[in-house]
């Protein structure tokens, strides 16, 4: 190959991201110069495949599937995928645009760019360059696209790595199979799509991380001064009541067109529509004042509102396709969502606010999928020993009547029909040492209220109403010790008991947490439950929900990720 056609070549592949270069690389002058097809491209591509199939020879990383690679060129007796004797293919152009763009998957593009670092600079040896050259360059491409596409496909990191307990995940990729359509497909952004999460609010999501990469770039949007005191009550003056304005526009919440209050700045009818919405798409409590909690979300950089996004994408990638209705309870947004069918859509959804664990590391609801397999109506409350030991124990030796109070018992075995016992100081002891264990009795005093939902699983978690509905007027409703509390448990029971025998009407449902005695009622088959955890959620209609990090784990999965936190040199 001519010196100064590897110039032109070389470091554009090595680069992978240099943006309009690698659009026109299949017309530059070093592309034609490229010399006729050498019959040795094949053998090299042969001996660079047995070079990556080594472990030692690349950095995990970068290292990418060798298996996959061999398959791949094997079954078209190792031509090259990506180059013909004129240049780079038209898909390998549209792939390189598609790594430099890669920020639009909520991927980053240098990811891929160290893929090209076996592509020959100006000063390789000139004798052999033709062939060698095309085998680097179809290796170093097929070596970016691999780590690509099973980003795109499955994510960047184990779930459980993050803290998700989900099982399984995305199915395998064939990784030959999508290197051999990208090679030949007409469009590769079709590709890449049929490789990618096929929920509609994926989807959604990915569009709405384009928009707000254009809103985090706006500087004027980034200016607010803080409320002037504890909070500015609708109709009340606020001298920078523009801004908030501006920023209400730009996000979406409020029309630019609507009109503005004449004389002194102040929150306007217009304005609180705007702010009660914003404070809706934030789990704020959507008052329309203009507070600290407020000030605290409109403030929060826009880039970080990317970095949500970006973070999202990556949890929607871990999810395997739905093979029955699931329930799914978004931990950070307190809903729940029960699935009619197996398709995402708003329409086909049962939703209500839960109450979740405590953000403290010993009470947070754990990330987990398990299968719902029985719903018992007026349950005992059987006391996590945590709590017996911590908690209900030093109250009990410290006042016995607390027992009968709140209506608990101490008894042996596991059985509900078990006696109870006197609490004797052989019996605290006794219970302290977990020989016994502390119960509560059914009835509408009882901490689970007239019904818990059972997902038998290591964590001893699940769903159930509650005797305490006033903390659902709670925007922030983290409160629990794990467990989910359910805001309409007979909705929820008519539900997941609409297959089961009997007719478990509303009425029916009503008269059996109102019953005598306890009842299990198995269900016709077990419904999938995914606990999981999400900060940014797109919405139908358009909007972009946003919700606290309560428990870090955005933050662990930002690491995990190898990402500095937004705004860190």
């Amino acid at each position: 190959m001519p010196t100064s056609a590897l110039r032109h070549v070389s470091p554009i592949i090595r680069a992978l991201t240099c943006g309009a270069l690698l659009l026109a690389l299949a017309a530059s002058p070093g592309a034609r110069a490229l010399a006729a097809n050498d019959p040795d491209v094949g053998s090299r591509l042969r001996a660079r495949i047995a070079e990556l199939a080594n472990p030692d020879s690349l950095r995990p990383a970068t290292a990418p599937r060798a298996d996959g690679l061999q398959e791949a060129y094997a079954r078209r007796a190792f031509a090259p995928l990506w180059s013909t004797p004129t240049g780079p293919t038209p898909q390998a152009v549209a792939l390189l645009g598609t790594l430099a763009a890669a920020d639009r998957y909520g991927l980053r593009p240098g990811d891929y760019r160290d893929a090209a670092a076996a592509v020959p600079g100006t000063d390789s040896p000139i004798q052999g360059a033709d062939a060698d050259w095309r085998a680097r360059f179809d290796i170093a491409l097929s070596t970016a696209v691999l780590r690509f596409v099973g980003d795109v496909h499955r994510g960047r990191v184990n779930p459980a790595a993050a803290g998700f307990h989900i099982g399984a995940t995305r199915t395998p990729l064939d990784t030959a199979g999508v290197l051999e359509q990208l090679a030949t497909c007409n469009d590769v952004g079709e590709v890449i799509t049929s490789i990618e999460p096929r929920f509609f609010h994926y989807t959604l999501l990915k569009q709405a991380l384009a928009r707000y990469r254009l809103l985090a770039a706006r500087p004027d949007l980034r200016l607010l001064s803080p409320p002037p005191r504890l909070s500015v009550k609708p109709g009340e003056p606020y001298a920078d009541a523009a801004a908030v304005r501006r920023l209400l526009v730009a996000l979406g919440d409020m029309n630019g067109d609507a009109p503005t209050a004449d004389g002194e700045p102040r929150l306007d009818d217009a304005l609180v529509a705007g702010l009660k919405r914003f404070q809706a798409r934030h789990g704020l409590t959507p008052d329309g004042g203009f507070g600290r909690a407020t000030y605290a979300a409109m403030t929060v950089p826009l880039a970080v509102r990317v970095r949500q996004i970006e973070l999202s994408l990556e949890r929607w990638r871990w999810l395997p396709p739905f093979d029955s209705p699931p329930i799914i309870v978004n931990i950070p947004q307190y809903r729940l969502f029960a699935f009619q069918s197996t398709t995402d859509r708003a329409a086909g959804l049962l939703q209500m606010d839960v109450i979740v664990g405590k953000a403290f590391p010993q009470t947070r609801t754990p990330v987990f999928t398990e299968d719902m397999r029985f719903v018992i109506f007026r349950p005992y409350w059987d006391v996590p020993r945590s709590i017996t030991e911590r908690e209900e124990l030093p109250r009990i030796r410290s006042n016995p009547a607390y027992l009968e109070k709140q209506q608990l018992e101490i008894v042996a075995g596991p059985e509900d029909a078990a006696k109870a016992l006197p609490p004797t100081a052989e019996n605290l002891d006794a219970l302290a040492a977990g020989r016994l264990r502390l119960r509560q009795r059914p009835g509408p005093d009882n901490a689970l209220g007239l019904v818990k939902f059972m997902l038998p699983n290591a964590y001893n978690v699940y769903l159930h109403s509650t005797p305490v509905h006033r903390l659902f007027g709670e925007s922030r409703r983290a409160f629990s010790h794990g467990c989910i509390r359910v805001s309409d448990p007979v909705a929820l029971a008519a539900y997941v008991l609409r297959d089961a025998p009997g007719d478990w009407t509303p009425a029916a449902i009503e008269a059996a947490m109102n019953g005598a005695q306890p009842q299990r009622v198995n269900l016709a088959k077990p419904i999938r439950v995914m606990i999981l955890y999400t900060t940014a959620l797109a919405t139908e209609a358009g909007p972009v929900l946003f919700f606290d990090d309560i428990y870090g784990y955005d933050r662990k999965l930002e690491r995990l990720l190898g990402l500095a936190p937004v705004g860190a040199s």
